[in-house]
């Protein structure tokens, strides 16, 4: 039998000759799982900014397909009576803020309190074509959603879909029998918050030369890096480590993603529509003064006596306070319930402890007023 090969000898490490080599192992070993996780990370980057689309989190059918908008359904079935209208932020960012996803969103919030005859408006980003739009196309649409609905309407207007609902409810009051203003700026020169000085501060041929480099209409991406800019570090510093040190983590990556899916994928607005935003509400305040043209009427708030709930982020850097609780002074509502929270702005509609602790009783409240009650 021939005898075996004697097996290689192994190093000894106690030989200070062999640390190098068994360094450059254990480096190597060590590099290779660096690049692994280099790649997930910026795998992971592509996706969360702009690499995941945003899509509604509940169930729904939908109700009208319009140019500007998709009436969306949340109803209980064989619910009836007055319905809830859900009237979603237009200004840059998608309708996914009311509905983010499983357990943390506003819809499945008042489909649970009680309020089974829901409805949702679904934005459209704005085409070429669309680029010459005012805010009077989006309201006239949004009145054929209220006429297709009978005619009378619960609105919750969140954010900018504040404004709007004051003005229908201004200009049809008896179309509305109760309204929400959630974060929304009904005076906008009320305070003394970042975007208002912003506003202020940049002259109109800023937002004029925006609108004419995105071939009349306002892209998005431009909006997106303005609110970015707003927290410079946050955004493009801490977020990226944040990402790395916890890419990892499949939970905490769950969540990024969830946010990401909303936050980077803003929506174009039409150039006419923006610009006339920023001029006659912004700059001018003429919804507060009484001298917004809306479909061919001076829109006067003093017009709105349906009730009224008023709700406001203690921290809100977007919407102040007294932006949204000035309704109250130019409104002639028969009551009028405020309430601040903790948190910000997207904290109103998305926060887990703003669904949780606020929105229950705003949806008993909006059952109160006879949403979902016969007509």
């Amino acid at each position: 039998m021939p005898p075996s090969k004697p097996s290689p000898a192994k190093p000894n490490i106690n030989v200070p000759l062999f640390w190098p080599a068994l360094m450059a192992a254990e480096m190597a070993r060590e590099g290779l799982d660096l690049a692994v996780r280099n790649v997930r990370f910026l795998e992971e980057e592509a996706r969360l900014h702009g690499g995941i689309k945003p899509r509604l989190a509940t169930a729904h059918t939908v109700a009208l397909k319009l140019r500007t908008l998709s009436l969306c359904d949340y109803s209980a079935e064989g619910a009836t009576g007055l319905p809830t209208l859900v009237v979603a932020p237009y200004a840059g960012h998608t309708s996914m803020i009311a509905d983010y996803h499983a357990g943390q969103s506003l819809m499945q919030t008042l489909r649970a309190a009680g309020v089974r005859r829901l409805l949702l408006t679904d934005w459209h980003s704005a085409t070429p074509d669309m680029k010459d739009f005012d805010v009077d196309q989006y309201l006239a649409e949004l009145l054929g959603c209220i006429d297709d609905l009978g005619g009378r309407v619960c609105l919750v207007g969140l954010c900018q879909g504040g404004w709007m609902s004051a003005m229908l409810a201004a200009r049809y009051p008896q179309k509305v029998q109760a309204l929400v203003l959630a974060g929304s700026p009904i005076d906008t020169q009320a305070g003394d918050g970042p975007l208002v000085r912003m506003v202020h501060e940049s002259p109109m041929s800023f937002y004029e030369e925006l609108v004419a480099t995105g071939g009349g209409l306002m892209p998005g991406r431009y909006m997106l890096a303005g609110w970015k800019n707003m927290h410079p570090e946050q955004h493009y510093v801490q977020e990226h480590i944040d990402l790395y040190e916890h890419i990892d983590d499949p939970a905490w990556l769950h969540k990024a993603e969830a946010f990401d899916r909303w936050y980077e994928n803003p929506l174009d607005l039409p150039g006419r529509w923006y610009l006339q935003v920023i001029d006659e509400l912004f700059k001018h305040n003429k919804l507060a003064h009484g001298r917004f043209v809306g479909l061919g009427r001076k829109l006067q708030l003093a017009a709105v006596e349906c009730p009224l709930y008023l709700l406001a982020g203690e921290s809100d850097d977007i919407t102040g306070r007294d932006q949204v609780f000035a309704a109250e002074g130019l409104m002639r509502a028969r009551t009028v319930e405020k309430k601040v929270v903790p948190g910000g702005h997207v904290g109103l509609f998305m926060g887990a402890r703003t669904l949780g602790q606020t929105w229950p009783g705003i949806g008993a409240w909006l059952c109160a007023q006879g949403a979902g009650s016969a007509a």
